[in-house]
């Protein structure tokens, strides 16, 4: 993922807030994200090992949370094959939580980072082992609530190529796209001395924002609105992370992720950096969001979906 600082900021206010509700456990949060980002992962780029290893950590949670898997298997398997890289295996992890309607919210996080490069681990304790851990903590609020719809919690490999696991999930969705209402992306959620999580999309679905307004803020993190006005430029974010594939069909979004810091993209980006006063209640307030949009699902108006285009 690619982001730059904002020239402006617009402040979501906790109009008509919600109760808030329980906090996700910290202290498994943040050992989710500290086994991610451990130097023996190897920074998870696709098809190496320290990738697969991260591969069998985050299968183990699943199973132990009770996501359900799409005809006995959480794997999906594809090939990268782009200006960017060749993989001859990547691997999405799907699992799901049934609802009682046939309309599905696709809530997703990138496990893969990018390396080694010399001689350096990258480790990606943000970019993006926090959008995982928070992926984690929100399943297993579910699995405790259920959903009124069913939820796929898709874990996806090859964003730092190319957002390649998102289109390979889309070109072979488990559900029919024609089900999906809405993405849910979180990409980097762990580092804002600030306390500011952005809500990036309501530019392009503005029929989202009145929910994310009533998102009321956490004692360490609220939501703000933005990063998403084509007139921003490299401060758009439209593009910047899986959620743009979701875009490309005309699928909603709801894109959740930080500014950039000092550790972007950096060998620095480790666990002893993840701010663990703000990141737990930023994983909360994403949580508090999907709850909102689970019981108003059915109010979305229903998209155009276009066809995916050729790379």
């Amino acid at each position: 993922m690619k982001k730059t600082f904002a020239l402006a900021f617009i402040l979501a206010t906790p109009l008509f807030a919600l109760a808030q509700k329980s906090k996700p456990d910290t202290a498994l949060l943040l050992r989710d994200v500290k086994v991610l980002s451990a130097d023996s992962m190897q920074g998870r780029l696709s098809g190496t090992e320290g990738n697969l290893m991260a591969q069998e950590y985050i299968l183990k949670r699943f199973e132990e949370i009770g996501l359900k898997p799409f005809n006995g298997n959480y794997k999906q398997h594809f090939q990268i094959n782009n200006r960017r890289a060749q993989v001859e295996q990547a691997t999405n992890l799907l699992g799901y939580l049934p609802g009682k309607s046939d309309k599905v919210m696709v809530v997703t996080a990138h496990y893969d980072h990018v390396g080694q490069r010399e001689g350096k681990i990258y480790n990606g304790a943000d970019d993006n082992a926090s959008g995982v851990g928070a992926l984690l903590a929100a399943a297993a609020h579910f699995a405790k609530h259920p959903p009124k719809h069913t939820v796929i919690f898709a874990a996806l490999d090859g964003e730092e190529l190319g957002l390649s696991g998102a289109k390979a999930f889309l070109e072979q969705p488990p559900v029919p796209l024609h089900n999906i209402l809405l993405n849910v992306n979180m990409d980097m959620l762990g580092i804002n001395p600030k306390g500011e999580l952005y809500a990036s999309g309501t530019f392009h679905y503005p029929q989202l924002k009145p929910y994310l307004l009533k998102v009321k803020p956490r004692a360490q993190a609220r939501l703000v609105l933005g990063h998403d006005r084509p007139e921003q430029g490299s401060d758009d974010w439209t593009g910047q992370s899986d959620h743009f594939r979701f875009h490309e069909r005309g699928i909603p979004y709801v894109y959740f992720g930080v500014e950039d810091h000092p550790h972007y993209h950096k060998p620095t980006d480790d666990y002893e950096n993840i701010n663990h006063a703000f990141y737990p209640d930023a994983a909360a307030l994403v949580i508090d969001f999907l709850e909102l949009i689970d019981t108003n699902l059915q109010r979305l108006p229903v998209q155009q979906q276009r066809p995916a285009k050729h790379e």
